[in-house]
Parts: structure tokens; C-alpha cells; sequence
């Protein structure tokens, strides 16, 4: 299993744009799942630092994401609004999960 965790934080004034980006990418992997892979979004108290967590059977399945139209839409976005901390990714090791991916 592959895990990837991203945070970054965003300016306030683009929280709603951001939220209504991701829930583009959402709706997208609705509409054309990508098997062996669960993607999640959160946010922090503060209501501008934004966690997405992504978990797939290898590296290939994730890597699909990459090809979803509405995440690099949602990511050229992000970038371009300049965000107060940049996206951080970091690979997270699995010990152990109470679910199984589908």
C-alpha cells in the first residue's frame, strides 16, 4: 500500500474557492473511480490549512490521479493563488488499517 499525506495552507480569502475546487476532484472520482484508491480532504481548525490524504495499492494507482482533468485543474489553481505555505507531501508507512481498500 502507498499513502501520501499533502498540507498547505491557503490565504482566506481563497477557503471557499479551494473547498469548491476539491469537491470538483470529488465529483470527478465519483463519476470515474479509480480502483484501489481512497483520496480524502480535510481541514484544520484554523479553516485555511487543508490535509489531503491519499491511499492506493501501489504507486501506478496513484499516479492516475494525475490524470484526472479536475485535480490538475484544482492544483494550477492552488499554485496560482499564491498560498501562505506551499503544498508538502509526505510519504506515509502503513502499520496497520481497519478497512480494505477497493
Amino acid at each position: 500500500m502507498k499513502a501520501v499525506r499533502v498540507k498547505y495552507t491557503v490565504k482566506p480569502e481563497y477557503v471557499e474557492t479551494n473547498k469548491a475546487n476539491i469537491r470538483k476532484v470529488m465529483d470527478a472520482l465519483k463519476s470515474n473511480p479509480i480502483a484501489g484508491m481512497q483520496y480524502a480532504s480535510f481541514t484544520l481548525d484554523d479553516g485555511n490549512t487543508f490535509i489531503h490524504i491519499n491511499m492506493a495499492e501501489d504507486q501506478a494507482t496513484l499516479d492516475k490521479l494525475q490524470g484526472v482533468e479536475a485535480f490538475n485543474e484544482f492544483r494550477t489553481q492552488l499554485k496560482a493563488s499564491s498560498p501562505i505555505s506551499p503544498p508538502q507531501s509526505e510519504n506515509l508507512n502503513l502499520v496497520a488499517a481497519g478497512f480494505e481498500l477497493s
